[in-house]
């Protein structure tokens, strides 16, 4: 038992001091801005070099651009705004909070969770909610603007520490976003970077889209159980001695709901049901709308995927204005579009951080050094010539550091699957397989990068509870995670391999070349 308290000790010290240095770093706004002239600079200097790096984008070899010269500024001037307004992330949180604050306002989410705590027993919280968040990959980028902020409201409500909920919603939308067994657009997203690289070496070569199914499904159980300990072992007892405070007007009320307001729950969740099944009818015909001109609707070029943001809203909105109406909380349409601005007003900090992160994030893919990164990684790990064994957990490592400078998964795949498929085909190792520990290290650290898109969005979540909340105190509670789903995925993987369980559908964990 001592030496149990001994390493417990050592690893809240190491959290702390990660939480203290972090925090003196400066605002993330400051942070974004800094960061972005940094990458000026080294534009500016590396531009002067060639490299040999083959850029699978253009087929030519890869260049730094000079973002301090006259061209590049000019550009950076006349393109501010447009970058700042494309940014997408700025987009999907804004439109979907402008629903969610009706529904939030008006109490239904509050009578939601009532109702949810009311049948979920509190030992089964952490892995329900970790569970939701994984499952909300299925809509693209929800799981940030609904489950992560949700997490820190269930544990409030629970009389748990705010903080650990978020955590855990986070781990599981983020550092879990390739474990899920529904299948969604990324898979045949990703599929189609690794079927073009693989007829580098088989032109007729044929992949299925989800050639990794049965693998991320298996690892949602993994990652559930993960957090699950991670967040009631480690991180919520470890926020114990940090204080909450929460503006009297947004606390989550948890007294009975009355019988007035369980009629105007029913009803409205009763009319978010005939929403979902009208969308459902709608795109249930093979000629549907809502379907692309292949007939699929889980690929990312299909409406239904390019409407879910537009989605949220709507299917919050009608039913927050029906429960608002029944309920009493709302008397007049003005109270709706009040509701709204209200949402709006909490997110007047992150509109000011997603600025200079939009800014940012432009200059780092314009100047190349995240593709010079990435192709250097590649190429020396493929120079290396390890075994098939070392060199999967090796693209697993590569991916996983570059994840903390890229946040796109389609983006490092499309740079570093033309070098690493071919390569391990050769070795006879399949498409399949190298693909799967790609998804693997794209997860793995996405929660403890600051440069993450929606990474400042979380900080601000966690400021609604605790004021102070900072850059360090975000990821001194999401490393935990990050270290556990880095090792045990990894050997998941490899024992996964070792059994020969299929990876998904049509998959194999050799290629054999076609006669």
């Amino acid at each position: 038992m001592e030496e149990t308290t001994t390493k417990k000790g050592f690893v809240t010290k190491a959290l702390d001091f990660i939480e203290k240095k972090g925090n003196k770093l400066p605002d993330p706004a400051i942070l974004f801005f800094s960061l972005m002239l940094l990458i000026w600079v080294l534009s500016a200097i590396f531009s002067n070099f060639t490299f040999t790096e083959i850029d699978p984008r253009s087929g030519e070899a890869i260049g730094v651009i000079n973002l301090l010269s006259g061209a590049s500024l000019a550009a950076f001037l006349s393109n501010m705004v447009t970058v700042f307004t494309s940014f997408a992330p700025l987009g999907i949180v804004l439109v979907a909070m402008l629903g969610v604050g009706v529904a939030e306002h008006a109490g239904f989410i509050n009578a939601g969770l009532k109702s949810m705590l009311s049948v979920t027993p509190k030992k089964l919280l952490t892995p329900m909610l970790i569970l939701v968040a994984i499952v909300s990959h299925t809509a693209t980028d929800a799981g940030y603007v609904l489950v992560i902020p949700l997490g820190g409201v269930i544990f409030y409500a629970a009389g748990r520490h705010p903080l650990s909920g978020i955590a855990a919603a986070f781990a599981g939308v983020s550092g879990g976003f390739s474990a899920n067994f529904i299948p969604s657009g990324i898979d045949p997203l990703l599929q189609g970077f690794t079927q073009s690289a693989a007829q580098i070496i088989d032109p007729a070569i044929q992949l299925n889209p989800l050639n990794n199914w049965f693998f991320t499904s298996a690892s949602t159980l993994l990652i559930v159980l993960i957090g699950w300990y991670i967040t009631d072992k480690i991180v919520e007892p470890r926020l114990q001695k940090v204080a909450v405070e929460v503006n009297p007007d947004e606390q989550p009320k948890m007294d009975a709901l009355t019988s007035k307001e369980k009629k105007a729950f029913i009803i409205s969740c009763l009319v978010m049901f005939i929403c979902l099944l009208g969308l459902l009818f709608w795109a249930i015909p093979a000629d549907s709308a809502l379907r692309a001109e292949t007939g699929e609707l889980a690929v990312f070029t299909a409406p239904l995927m390019r409407s879910i943001v537009p989605l949220i809203f709507i299917i919050f909105l009608i039913p927050g204005v029906v429960y608002g109406m029944m309920s009493g909380t709302f008397s007049k349409t003005k109270d709706i579009i009040d509701s709204m601005t209200k949402s709006m007003s909490g997110m007047s900090y992150y509109i000011v951080m997603a600025f200079f992160c939009a800014l940012f994030i432009d200059a780092f893919a314009k100047s190349n050094l995240g593709a010079l990164l990435a192709l250097k990684g590649a190429s020396g790990l493929k120079a290396m010539a390890l075994a098939p064994e070392v060199t999967i957990v090796g693209i697993l490592l590569l991916t996983a550091f570059v994840n903390l400078f890229i946040g796109s998964a389609s983006a490092k795949w499309a740079l570093i699957a033309p070098i690493f498929v071919p390569m391990l085909m050769q070795l006879g190792i399949s498409p399949d397989l190298t693909q799967a520990s790609y998804r693997v290290g794209d997860s793995v650290s996405n929660i403890v990068t600051p440069l993450m898109p929606y990474f400042p969005l979380v900080v601000v979540y966690c400021q609604k509870y605790v004021k102070s909340t900072g850059i360090g105190t975000l990821v001194s509670m999401m490393i935990p995670y990050s270290i556990a789903f880095m090792v045990l995925w990894t050997i998941f993987l490899l024992v996964y391999w070792a059994i020969g369980i299929p990876l998904g559908l049509q998959s194999t964990y050799e290629y054999i070349p076609t006669p």
